[in-house]
Order: C-alpha cells, then structure tokens, then sequence
C-alpha cells in the first residue's frame, strides 16, 4: 500500500519543505537511529552561498579582504557556467544550521534535508573528534564576539593595522592547532568576559619573562638553562600561533586576541580535516537510505527519485586514473561504497568477511555498526579498522611505489592476502594529517643575544619544503614575533641538518 507523495511537481514553498522535514526526521530517527542537534534550516541565494563561500563557510564571519577575493574568483566562475554551487552548507553548531538554495527544485530541497540536516548533523554531534575540539553551544556566539572585536579594532587601531596581524595569523592557521587531547575547551560564549583577565594576565607574564635575560654560563650551567629556558617557555610548540599569541614580546593585548581569535576558528576546523570522507560518506549514505525508504512507501514520485539518483549518482562519481577528471579518490565515492560495504557485509556476509570482520560481519545490525563507526573513528582509522578485500576489488585499488629518480613505477601490493593489507594501509596513510602537513615545530629563544626564534621543520620521506613559500611563511612568523626567525629542516632519523633558511627578519611593524 502506497500512500499521497509528499509533492509533485519542481516548485517548493514552506509547508512542502516542512512536510518532507518530518518524513526523513521520522525515518532518520526510527530506522536508522540517528540522534542530533536541533535543526535550523535557511533558505538563502545564490549570492548569499558565494558569500558563504568566500568566508570559509561560517555566519558572523569578521571581514578580511581575502573573503572579498574569493567571492570575486567564484562570483566570475559561477556567471559563466564554469564552476557549480554546492546545494547546501551546514555549520557544526547547536542548533545545526543548514543553508539550502532557493534554486534548488523540491527534490533537491529533500536530498539537501537528508542529507545535512541529519547526516552531517548526525556526525557532528556524535563523532568523537568533534566532541573533544569543538563547541557547537558556543561557536555562535564566540564568531559574533569576534565579529565585533575585529571591527572595534579596525575603528581604533585602523584597518591596516589589523590587517597585517590577521594576513599573518592567516597563514599559519594550518599550524595554530592543537593536536593532542588537553582540557576540554571552556564554553566559547565565555569569551569576552575572560578577555579582561587574560590581559592581566599576560602583562604580568611578559614583564617577568623578557625583563630576565640569561648570563654568561658555564656549559653544565648553560645547558641547566637552556632546559630551564625550554621548560619556561613550553618548548617545543607545534602549536606556533599559540606561542606567539602567548609569548611575542612586541604584541599588543588586542593584536595577542586577533590571533587567538584565528586560532579558535582553525581549530574549530581542525576535526573537519581529518574526517572529510567520513563525514561526507556518512551524509551520502544517510541520504540514499533515507529517500530511497520514502520512494519505497510511496512518499516520493517516480520524477523526484530520478532527479535525485542523478545528482546522487554525480556526486559519488569516479573517474578513472586515464580520465581528465581524475583528481584523486572522491571522498564521496570512498566513503558512500565503504559504508554501503559495511551494511552489506552485516546483512548478507561471505566466507571472506567472516575472517576479515568477524567482530560484525554478519550481526544483522548494519545501522548500530555503522553509528559505532562514526563515533569513534576518523578516516585514517576507519579505512585501516573497515576497508573490506571485496571493497579493493571492487574500487580496483593497487599499491604503487614511485620514486623521483626511478624512470619507472613498481607495483607493490595486488589483489592477495598480503597485498590488501598494504593497500589498507597505504590508503589510509594518505588520509593521516600528520603525514600530509608538515612537521614544524619552535625549539628555542635566543633571549641571552638577539632574541633569534628557532624553528624545525621534522622532514618526512625526504621531502624539504618550497623554498619561496617557506620564506613567506617564515615572513609571518618573524612578523608575528617581531625579531628574526631562523628555519631547520633537520632528517628525524639521523638529526642531520638538511637546509637551513638563515634569519628572515620582519618587514614591517605590527
């Protein structure tokens, strides 16, 4: 027995969109035992998604004059049919806004539901990386703070000033994250009333430290101060937007919150780098099941259904390695056929996945195994602990070895027993951010001369950093810091000095 669809035709209004809300909320929750954030859906324009393109994707966004070149480039692209806009935008917040297109036609409004409303939802709520870095009561209320403290600094210190200070902040956002658990994060929204006592705080700290400067010393007692030295100044920081906002001499208390104000937004991010094809994956599956149950009761037409495995089916496209499109692998793709393996080898298991998976091939339970999978992995991890050999076989992934001065390629890893564990691994390792960013950390404070910082760049798998980037980046830092920086780059293994970048000094004052 089938019942009314939900709508005909391509036209939406309110009542339609609330309508297909409650359905795929009474499935989502039901069936798939989905639990999340409250939802909060907006309808917006083509405009209004470049802008929320252009700055980063989060409301309250403080100005900055590269949001205002991002949506020129995009605004351009978009005019002349040579780039698309996504269907939807959704913010890890409570409640989970969701912004949908007013372009968009009735079905993609469902798809677009289904999919952010209460996939990405689902995963933000839920997954354990966004549970320890992020704030989604506060993240609101801390972007209006910072908002309003971005814009209350350009009216008294002007806006170049503060421009300079967020253009370097800004290119050390990738390095202005804490990796590692520490205390929980305190309530963002708690923000503006902490920033009186760090300021306190900080004046006194600066005045002890920089006021005490190192004498002349024998080597046993040079060395007892240098680890003093260390240990007072928390060395080594990988965190170096975090050394800096605690530690530049030169600073002011205002400059020291617009890069604290930086660092909170990179880390807010910083668990969306490391789960983007899960998180994808996951809002992919969550869709797909969702309105293929509304098809089969009869809640979606024939025509909507079409539309939406169209958009479906491009999104989770693969091209070949031969084909102009290819760009890698599609974390849509990945992650959609990793989670639709996991239900089918809950459901329907073979001989093979009882040995690769006996602790849930075959449970019966494809939604619980999958919401477990969600909550506690991330993509590296979750390729290592679910990538199946039916998986590889079906993606046809292989193993291959390339170095710069081989004149050929080797295949290391095929289709057997010892070759799908390569795969797996070797697949997951290039979702693991630790490898993928490089490893930079400061070491030292020159305080008894010239106040020199000292950076390591830890090189991995030989490979050294572009030279003019690294002096740009370099240029920031000894902005920031406000005497000059000298750059490392030192072989883990053998701590051989590989290439050194000698004392880039600032160019201008902060």
């Amino acid at each position: 027995m089938t019942e009314t669809p939900l709508f005909t035709g391509a036209d939406w209004d309110f009542e339609k969109i609330q309508r297909v809300y409650d359905a795929v909320e009474q499935i989502a929750k039901a069936e798939l035992g989905l639990v999340t954030y409250p939802n909060q859906i907006e309808v917006i324009t083509a405009e209004q998604m470049l802008d929320a393109y252009s700055s980063i994707g989060m409301p309250l966004m403080y100005k900055h004059w590269s949001f205002g070149k991002h949506f020129a480039r995009d605004e351009t692209l978009y005019r002349k049919g040579m780039r698309g806009l996504a269907y939807e935008i959704v913010i890890n917040s409570s409640p989970c806004i969701s912004y949908i297109m007013e372009e968009n036609s009735m079905a993609m409004q469902t798809l677009v539901i289904a999919h952010a409303a209460f996939g990405h939802n689902h995963f933000f709520k839920n997954n354990g990386l966004f549970k320890q870095w992020t704030d989604a009561k506060g993240i609101l209320d801390y972007m209006e703070f910072a908002k309003g403290y971005v814009a209350h600094c350009e009216e008294r210190y002007g806006h170049q000033a503060v421009e300079k200070v967020l253009d370097a902040a800004h290119a050390l956002m990738s390095h202005g994250v804490h990796k590692y658990p520490r205390k929980r994060t305190p309530d963002l929204r708690e923000e503006e009333k902490r920033a009186a006592e760090r300021y306190a705080y900080q004046e006194k700290m600066f005045n002890d430290l920089w006021r005490t400067v190192p004498k002349p010393a024998s080597t046993q007692q040079g060395s007892k101060e240098l680890a003093d030295r260390k240990r007072q100044l928390g060395l080594p920081e990988e965190n170096i937007l975090y050394f800096l906002e605690k530690m530049a001499p030169k600073l002011a208390p205002w400059q020291r919150e617009l890069i604290r104000i930086v660092r909170k937004i990179a880390q807010y991010f910083y668990p969306q780098k490391q789960t983007k094809m899960m998180n994808e994956g996951c809002a992919t599956f969550v869709h797909y099941t969702i309105l293929t149950r509304l098809h089969e009761m009869g809640l979606l037409t024939d025509g909507a259904m079409l539309e939406i495995l169209h958009s479906h089916s491009s999104v989770v496209f693969q091209p070949d390695f031969d084909d102009r499109r290819y760009s890698g692998l599609n974390p849509y793709a990945l992650g959609f056929n990793m989670m639709s393996d996991i239900r089918r080898m809950c459901e329907s298991p073979t001989d093979e996945d009882r040995e690769w998976f006996p602790h849930f091939a075959g449970n019966n339970d494809p939604y619980g195994t999958l919401r477990q999978a969600w909550a506690d992995y991330r993509d590296e991890s979750f390729i290592l602990q679910y990538l199946s050999p039916a998986l590889i076989r079906k993606m046809k992934l292989f193993k291959i070895h390339d170095e710069a001065e081989a004149p050929d390629m080797a295949v290391t890893a095929i289709h057997n027993e010892r070759g799908y564990r390569e795969v797996r691994k070797a697949l997951a390792r290039s979702y693991d951010v630790a490898h993928l960013e490089p490893d930079i950390q400061i070491v030292d404070v020159d305080l008894a001369g010239d106040r020199r910082l000292i950076v390591h760049h830890l090189v991995e798998s030989g490979m050294l950093l572009n030279e003019v980037e690294a002096v740009r980046v370099l240029r920031h830092i000894a902005n920031l810091w406000g005497y000059e920086v000298r750059l490392l780059e030192i072989d883990p293994a053998t701590d051989r000095v590989l290439k050194t970048y000698d004392d880039v000094a600032p160019i201008t004052a902060l």
